[in-house]
Formats: C-alpha cells, structure tokens, sequence
C-alpha cells in the first residue's frame, strides 16, 4: 500500500514520528510518537492545510510517497465505534486515548482512522516503534507547492 505525507523540507526524510511526539495530534497524545499519512495527495494537502494559517502560502513543503509493507497488520477505527461529535476538539481526549492504546498494545504496525476534514477518506497512522516499522520505505519525494487559494482570506 502507498500512503502520503506532507512534510517540510528539513523534516521530509524522518518517519520517527517526532513531530507528532512533540507536539500531540487528534489521535496521539504529546509524547507519544506517531507518523501521520494519509490515503491521497488530496487528503494530505487538505489535513496539512486546515492546520496553516490563512493569507500565508506555505513554502519548503515535499510531498512524500512512502510504500507500506505488504500485509502489515492493519487496526481500523470505525465510525460507529466513535462518538457522534468525534470531529470537534472537545472529542480529542477520546481520539487520542484510541491512538495511545493502539501505540501502546503495538499489535499493529497501521492505524486505519477516518479523516475529521475529509469525510470517508482515510489516514494511516504508522506506529514507528512497530517490529514492522522498518519495511517501511520511501518511494519518492517531491517538492509540493500549495495551491494559493487553499489560503485566500476573502
């Protein structure tokens, strides 16, 4: 399987999931380490953009293919097993401690979640201290350059 990945320049070579660890996301907590990717490029671009301010194009991004092992055990997150308002930021301990308690089991390299911004898309959360890990590969890395309408204020 081919996942996507958005990433500055200086970060687009590491799959640690230090950014993550560091700062938290919607399905990990700080300090916990996990790699975001996602289905598409479109789904990327769209995950990647909602987090950006507006009025400023982002610039050094590279869009990242990276191939995932074949069979890698896959844990999916289904939309009835989550609350009805699981999007909205108030649902991110919830979120949060379902990412934690995959990380933490580490029975599977990949956390099949659906994505908040795109409905029906999915993210593919890596668990880089998975035995797994390692298969992981990087196909390719590209410059991307942001559409600038992602950013317009009017």
């Amino acid at each position: 399987m081919i996942v996507y990945r958005l990433s500055m320049g200086i970060h687009k070579d590491d799959l640690s999931g230090k950014g993550a660890e560091l700062a938290g996301g919607r399905w990990n907590n700080k300090g916990k380490p996990m790699l975001y990717t996602s289905s598409s490029r479109a789904l990327c671009t769209a995950e990647v953009a909602v987090h950006l301010p507006l009025g400023i194009v982002p610039s050094n991004y590279y869009m990242i293919n990276i191939q995932l092992p074949e069979k890698a055990p896959i844990h999916e997150v289904l939309l009835d097993d989550l609350p009805t308002f699981w999007k909205t930021f108030s649902a991110q301990a919830f979120t949060r401690k379902l990412g934690d308690n995959f990380l933490q089991t580490n029975t599977a390299l990949i956390l099949k979640a659906p994505s908040a911004v795109v409905p029906g898309d999915y993210n593919y959360l890596i668990n880089p201290l998975h035995k797994d890990a390692k298969k992981i590969k990087v196909i390719s890395s590209e410059p991307f350059e942001f559409d600038e309408r992602l950013f317009k204020r009017d």
